[in-house]
This record gives C-alpha cells, structure tokens and sequence, in this order.
C-alpha cells in the first residue's frame, strides 16, 4: 500500500466518524425536544437596569491576605521564593 492510500484511508475515516458524530447528536436533540415534557421558550425579562460604577478607590476587604494571595501565585508561577516578590500596587480592572 502506498503512503497516499494510507493517508487518504485515515482522513476519510476521521471525516466520516466526525460527521457520524454531528449527525447522531442532531438526532439525540431533535428526540429530546420532541419528547420533554415543555416546550423550550425563550424567557421574557425585564431589561437590565445598570449597576451604579463603583468609586475607582474603592476599599479591598481583606488586603492583607488578597496581597499574600496574589503573591504566593506570583512566586509558584515564577518558581522563586515569595520573599522575592515585591509587589508595588494592586488596582481593581
């Protein structure tokens, strides 16, 4: 057998069992919503009413342990000791 034939068997077989795929769930979800008990609806809702913007000084509960936090995930991402890490500032994105 050559290479080609090879190649061409192996895609045509991962072609066919992905579309086998696709169809089969297109038939599980035509089967499901056939058979549930409600129709599916898309819900009616109010629309949204915009939070008010927090002050951009807003005070972090909990700083001391947000900056230790923050830190030890710094020094295990960076590999080094958390002595070494040295952070300036920390501001609310």
């Amino acid at each position: 057998m050559s290479n080609l034939f090879v190649l061409c068997l192996g895609l045509g077989t991962v072609f066919v069992g992905l579309i086998c795929i696709i169809v089969l769930c297109k038939l599980m979800s035509a089967i499901c919503t056939k058979f549930s008990k409600k129709p599916v609806q898309p819900a009616v809702t109010a629309a949204p009413v915009a939070a008010p913007a927090a002050p951009a000084t807003a005070a972090i509960p909990n700083r001391q342990a947000l900056i230790a936090a923050v830190s030890a995930a710094i020094a295990e991402e960076m590999g080094t000791d958390v002595s070494k890490i040295r952070i300036l500032s920390v501001q609310k994105i």
